[in-house]
């Protein structure tokens, strides 16, 4: 078959188009595309779909009580070991390195803003500890903590796992701020794993309230709905963390050091402790390995 100029030039330009078409195809699996889709938008929109994003990943936890009344125990101690692996990477990686980062050249040493920042996060979270009534998942109702008073039981379960959320939505809310500012340590792309990451472990904490609750007798929905509701915070407190940020820049290294403390402190006085009230301590530790694991190579991912 004789293939004149026109016929030509019409298969270079299909074959064009399609080249086009394959390499559209291929960016849409790259991370990237998600850091350019975030850029279309400011931070405290950002933090604000971000902080959505943490509360749907609670929400589809909390979903398991549809299918399941209760959890093995080692399942649920190898998720909450593993939500501790994500806190801990992701207080290191995308919060207190950038801290360190941003404190460089500055008339304080470099470690400064990041100590005060870090511990302050964690006294202002012991301060909540204390006054907040709280009920860890698996506790008997004697070994509730905070004030006196005469919560039920549901409403200690979800408060206990609010606590964990105020200091995830701040550390989603900050990092975006931080990048918006334009600090070369913190990205948008540290902020999205970040939110990434903090979604991933939210997912056994929404299981850790709703499940328990079934088991006390209430029903699929209002467990679900109890489930859900202790992430409502976390998208406020992105909002929140990405505005006070943006008004007040300098304080940007003390903010993620915070937000960094504030985690940590979750960590050790909530999520550790629950993973080995079940007896299972060695499969816990190995999810807090797989989940730093999995944290740190989302952040050098969308570095």
């Amino acid at each position: 078959m004789w293939i004149g100029p026109k016929t030509s030039t019409g298969l270079l330009m299909l074959s064009r188009a399609c080249e086009k078409h394959l390499i559209n195809a291929t960016r849409l699996e790259r991370p990237m595309d998600i850091v350019g889709f975030m850029e279309g938008y400011g931070p405290v929109q950002q933090a604000l779909i971000a902080g959505l994003f943490t509360w749907f990943m609670t929400a589809a936890g909390a979903a398991l009580v549809i299918f399941f009344k209760e959890l093995d125990r080692k399942v649920l101690d190898a998720m909450l070991g593993f939500a501790a692996g994500v806190m801990i990477a992701a207080s290191f990686w995308s919060l207190l390195s950038p801290a360190l980062e941003m404190s460089e050249g500055g008339d304080l040493p470099v470690w400064f803003p990041a100590l005060v920042g870090f511990l302050l996060g964690g006294v202002c979270m012991r301060l909540i500890d204390m006054f907040l009534p709280h009920l860890h998942p698996g506790a008997p109702p004697e070994e509730a903590e905070g004030v006196d008073n005469t919560w039920r039981r549901s409403m200690l379960l979800v408060s206990a796992i609010t606590l964990h959320n105020i200091p995830e939505g701040l550390a989603v809310g900050v990092a975006f701020g931080a990048a918006a500012s334009g600090f070369e340590g913190a990205t948008v792309g540290t902020a999205i794993a970040l939110s990434i990451g903090i979604g991933i472990q939210n997912f056994p904490e929404g299981a850790a309230v709703s499940l328990p609750l079934r088991r006390e007798g209430l029903s699929r929905r209002s467990s679900f709905l109890w489930g859900q509701l202790s992430a409502t915070v976390e998208p406020v407190a992105a909002v929140l963390g990405a505005a006070l940020v943006i008004v007040a820049t300098p304080i940007l290294p003390y903010a993620l050091a915070f937000a960094a403390g504030a985690m940590i402190f979750v960590v050790v006085e909530e999520l550790v402790p629950e993973a080995h009230r079940g007896g299972n301590g060695d499969i816990a530790t190995m999810g807090a390995m797989l989940g730093f694991a999995v944290m740190m190579v989302l952040d050098v991912a969308f570095a």
